[in-house]
């Protein structure tokens, strides 16, 4: 970005010294320009014209990676959300299974074998494993998100080659 906008400093203030020549050349030349002040002016006109194309075209780039860069972290911030609900979700899942578990283990202190307790303590560990298998997937994707710039850079490398 620095260096578009110190390219597009240069481009101004070479704009600005051609408007000065064409002011004092009109000045000092009140008698009408001969074919080589022409000749000149057209040159630095044309130049003129090309150094403002370069900066548009710097310009319309560097916003372009501007918004793909925004797009990326937008997509890496979703990515991050979506990696934080799930690891919520196995929290909630293992504090559920160690209740059912204490629970299931005070009744078999007891001496009492309650159905409705193991049955309470599979569904839990099945949540908790879903859960994990949940938070493996979007822990995978944000990993697959943050490796394939660097994939695409390297093929892009070979293609080169």
């Amino acid at each position: 970005m620095s260096d578009i906008e110190e390219l597009q400093r240069r481009i101004t203030a070479a704009m600005d010294q051609v408007a000065y020549g064409i002011e004092r050349l009109s000045v000092a030349a009140p008698q009408g320009p001969d074919e080589e002040t022409t000749r000149l002016l057209e040159e630095e006109r044309t130049a003129n014209a090309q150094l403002q194309e370069r900066v548009r075209s710097l310009r319309s780039k560097s916003e372009a990676e501007l918004a793909e860069l925004r797009a990326r972290v937008e997509e890496g911030e979703a990515r991050m959300a979506q990696l934080d609900i799930e690891l919520q979700r196995v929290r909630r899942a293992n504090a559920q299974l160690a209740d059912a578990c204490a629970a299931l283990r005070e009744a078999n202190t007891e001496g009492v074998g309650e159905p409705h307790l193991i049955n309470k303590a599979m569904l839990a560990e099945l949540e908790g494993l879903r859960a994990a298998r949940a938070a493996d997937v979007a822990e995978a994707s944000v990993i697959l998100a943050s490796l394939q710039p660097l994939v695409d850079k390297a093929t892009a490398a070979e293609e080169e080659a």
